[in-house]
């Protein structure tokens, strides 16, 4: 799930959760996982999903079906735009679907609906999947679905622009400085690093460098973004706007161009852009640009991690089978072979081992990087913090803010939003 469309279809869900009368459960005390038999499954079950994943999703449930004769699976693709909203009409109507894809930061709040089944005990091991994915679904201890498949972001460079400064990938943020200088002034990359600084993305770049910091989100029940942590990161976020080597000035839908035009010389962004690059570039541009992990901060190197989950809600008619589905979409070989299909990335440790990824050169970046990778904290109301976020980034990025008052000024918006717990 790309961060344009999870924004688009995440930010309407607490007030959609909120007019529809949803919140009559909560979801989130320790609930008791009942255990499931998943060999003898048999009939129908009623799948959404979004996007790309949920038009392909119907066809590559035909190997589910074979696997399992005595099973019908009814994919339903609807669009990220009104996701949250058919979803949240289906929880008060009482009309779900048995299985639905979820987005990586939407657990928490469909969980305190009281409206998805746990995960049972006895259908997954937590530990074959990368940690940042788990912590998708996992709600105070209580797992609500089995992460899908993944994203994280990594750094995206003009390999050829690096040669000509004579610079490789940085290791660390002092190292990133230098490189980012090094592609603008001897590289050719006249508008050096393309940094989010609007609405969309810029929030996915911050928690990151957080985190790399030493900081937290979240501490005690809490959101902590007024720490000397989150200021060291905003430091480093604000330093590329004034030294001049992120422009603050970018047209509307001018990148990914900017970079295949070698105007930007790097970026950060997660594994779907890799397609995107290719194809836009034409021939020859996938030997023009490399990727690299995320360079280490005070602390870590630690990047963020998206994607999506599969969940089973508890009024599902055939919970069984529901679940039986997910377990076999959690297998390594299905998971590799998902990839081949959608270009989708396992959340499954072992799949990343199989023929389809492990020969892959890039994708290695994403698979190492996923290895210290977290998600924001599973809170109903972390998209309205999100958006707060953003719209203080941007102030910071234009000069019309500090660090400090940055941080000052998310924490007591994020205090009055609360958690939603």
């Amino acid at each position: 799930m790309t961060t344009t469309t999870r924004r688009a279809a995440a930010g309407a869900l607490a007030i959609a959760m909120l007019a529809a009368g949803c919140g009559r459960g909560t979801g989130t005390a320790q609930e008791r996982a009942r255990d499931v038999t998943t060999a003898n499954a048999t009939g129908e079950v009623t799948v959404w999903a979004m996007g790309e994943e949920g038009k392909a999703l119907g066809a590559f449930v035909k190997g589910f079906e074979s696997a399992h004769p005595g099973v019908k699976v009814n994919v339903t693709a609807i669009g990220w735009d009104v996701a949250h909203d058919k979803i949240t009409s289906a929880i008060a109507g009482g009309a779900t679907p048995d299985v639905s894809m979820i987005g990586s930061t939407w657990s928490g709040e469909l969980a305190k609906t009281g409206a998805l089944e746990p995960t049972p005990g006895n259908l997954v091991d937590k530990a074959a999947f990368f940690p940042g994915a788990w912590q998708t679904v996992d709600i105070n201890g209580t797992a609500y679905g089995v992460p899908w498949y993944v994203e994280t972001r990594v750094l995206y460079y003009r390999t050829d622009q690096a040669r000509r400064a004579g610079v490789k990938p940085p290791r660390t943020w002092e190292e990133f400085t230098a490189f980012v200088r090094a592609l603008k002034d001897e590289g050719g990359a006249r508008r050096g690093f393309n940094q989010s600084y609007q609405l969309g993305a810029s929030w996915q770049e911050v928690l990151p460098l957080i985190w790399q910091a030493g900081g937290e989100i979240v501490k005690d029940g809490k959101y902590t973004f007024d720490t000397p942590e989150a200021v060291t990161a905003l430091k480093q976020y604000a330093s590329l706007f004034q030294q001049k080597l992120a422009p603050t000035d970018t047209p509307a839908n001018a990148f990914p161009q900017t970079f295949i035009k070698g105007e930007v010389g790097a970026f950060y962004s997660g594994p779907w852009m890799i397609g995107v690059l290719n194809d836009d570039g034409g021939p020859g541009f996938a030997d023009k640009f490399g990727v690299a992990p995320y360079p280490k901060g005070p602390v870590s190197a630690t990047s963020f991690v998206g994607g999506a989950d599969m969940a089973v809600f508890k009024k599902a008619k055939n919970r069984d089978a529901a679940w039986a589905l997910i377990k076999w979409l959690s297998e390594p070989k299905v998971q590799a072979k998902w990839y081949t299909t959608v270009k989708a990335l396992p959340a499954v440790q072992a799949a990343w081992q199989e023929p389809e990824l492990k020969a892959d050169e890039q994708l290695a970046v994403f698979g190492e990087q996923l290895k210290d990778a977290r998600t924001p904290p599973p809170f109903p109301t972390w998209e309205q913090v999100a958006r707060v976020l953003e719209a203080e980034l941007e102030k910071l990025a234009r000069g019309r803010s500090t660090p400090e008052r940055t941080a000052k000024a998310i924490q007591a918006q994020a205090d009055t939003i609360g958690t939603g717990l």
